[in-house]
């Protein structure tokens, strides 16, 4: 029987033919093993550790009613394997007078041994077997099929509790631990319930693993998931969803925390980086000011972009960083950190825009100067440098642009007609000596 769930035997059901002295002592010896084979099986589910478990639980829901069943169920096991055993004894005792075999012998030992000649005694209550019946009559053959289906049904349900316990609250025992664990880190990083999320969280998940630990333990079958069409006892698995479900939960929490711990180890710095970068950009704007002042004054007819002020807002806002850095509250110095590196990194390139927007027209000025001067070099090597129009031409856009303010787009088209001119004296000159290596 063991862990098959049944009993070894036949599932005949009438006496038929009598049988000889040969077929009786082997029929003999086959009941012997069977009820041997019974009888261990038995004493097996009756010492399982699930079975113990079950009698000593407070159980509740299905766990309950199913064993309140199954111990019916093992009672009668144990009523019809004592009938079993005793119609085995009778048998052997009939045959054990009878050294020789007459044909009425065999006729009466086949009936014992094939024949429904097993009285079973019933009881005046309904029982698992169904209505309540004064006795039944079986087969030995019969008898050990019904043992066999009770047996199945009683190992089932004992084997199904007993993977349930052995699974689920070991684990849930370890989610636990790691629960503690956690919630001290949440602690000492400033996560707590009622004031961030993540301490909500562990709230509910130590509050889950509680009502999950004490359901499990007082009805594992509303945990348990049966493999449907297996003949195995206990087919199936415990049923984890709930336990899986916290668990990631808890994952999740570790997760916000461990971020948050990043935050105070490197908050020092980030902070600093932060000073760093909101203080250059302020610099940058106030040379930016300095600069549309300068621009203002020195270039004529240019439309110059206004300058934005300091960004007050977020020095307030790294302020109340330092604040909660001050206080070890962490879980909110750690979003308002990401937000104002972000804020700060876009103000620092918006100052430098703004920078390169204002000095644009010195930049233009700067350059037409610079291509002013390489034309001038350029005449002087070719020996055109007292060439009066291009000197009276040099001196007019040089006036221009080193005047202030400076018109830019009269100061260009000076720098054109000088460098037409030059161009023109440069093609009129043949090359001499000193320059038959090419122009510059």
């Amino acid at each position: 029987m063991g862990d098959s769930g049944s009993f070894p035997g036949s599932t005949g059901k009438s006496a038929g033919p009598a049988m000889d002295r040969d077929e009786a002592d082997r029929a003999l010896a086959r009941l012997g093993a069977e009820h041997e084979a019974i009888e261990t099986s038995l004493l097996a589910l009756q010492d399982h550790a699930g079975r113990r478990l079950l009698e000593g639980a407070a159980l509740s829901g299905v766990t309950k009613d199913r064993w309140a069943t199954t111990e019916q169920t093992i009672t009668l096991l144990w009523s019809y394997f004592d009938a079993y055993a005793a119609a085995l004894r009778g048998a052997r005792e009939a045959r054990a007078r009878l050294r020789w075999l007459n044909q009425q012998d065999l006729v009466d030992l086949t009936e014992k041994l094939r024949g429904r000649s097993v009285t079973v005694a019933g009881s005046a209550t309904p029982s698992i077997a169904g209505p309540a019946k004064l006795s039944e009559q079986f087969s030995l053959a019969e008898l050990v099929a019904r043992m066999n289906e009770l047996y199945a049904q009683s190992l089932d349900m004992v084997v199904a509790s007993d993977s349930v316990w052995s699974a689920l609250p070991a684990r849930i025992d370890l989610l636990a631990a790691e629960l503690n664990r956690t919630r001290s880190l949440a602690h000492s990083a400033g996560v707590r319930p009622g004031e961030h999320p993540a301490g909500d969280e562990l709230e509910a998940i130590t509050d889950e693993l509680s009502t999950l630990r004490a359901q499990v333990i007082s009805d594992p079958l509303a945990f348990w998931q049966p493999v449907h069409g297996s003949s195995a006892p206990g087919g199936g698995r415990p049923d984890t969803e709930r336990y899986d479900r916290a668990a990631r939960a808890l994952e999740d929490v570790r997760r916000e925390i461990d971020a948050v711990l990043t935050v105070r180890q490197d908050s020092e710095a980030r902070l600093l980086r932060l000073r760093d970068v909101l203080s250059r950009a302020d610099r940058t704007l106030t040379e930016a000011r300095s600069a549309r002042g300068e621009v203002l004054a020195k270039i004529a007819a240019s439309e110059v972009p206004a300058v934005s002020g300091p960004p007050t807002a977020l020095q307030e806002r790294l302020s109340t960083a330092a604040e909660y850095r001050r206080h070890a509250q962490w879980h909110r110095l750690s979003p308002l950190l990401e937000s104002l590196e972000r804020e700060a990194d876009d103000e620092l390139h918006r100052a430098r825009e703004s920078l390169t927007a204002v000095t644009a027209p010195l930049a233009v000025r700067a350059e037409l100067r610079g291509r002013l001067d390489a034309y001038k070099a350029k005449v002087a090597r070719h020996g055109l440098a007292e060439d009066l129009l291009l000197t009276e031409r040099y001196d007019a856009a040089r006036r221009m642009l080193w005047s202030a303010p400076c018109d830019l787009r009269v100061a260009e088209q000076a720098v054109l007609r000088y460098q037409q001119a030059a161009a023109e004296a440069l093609a009129q000159r043949q090359p001499g000596p000193t320059d038959r290596g090419g122009s510059a």
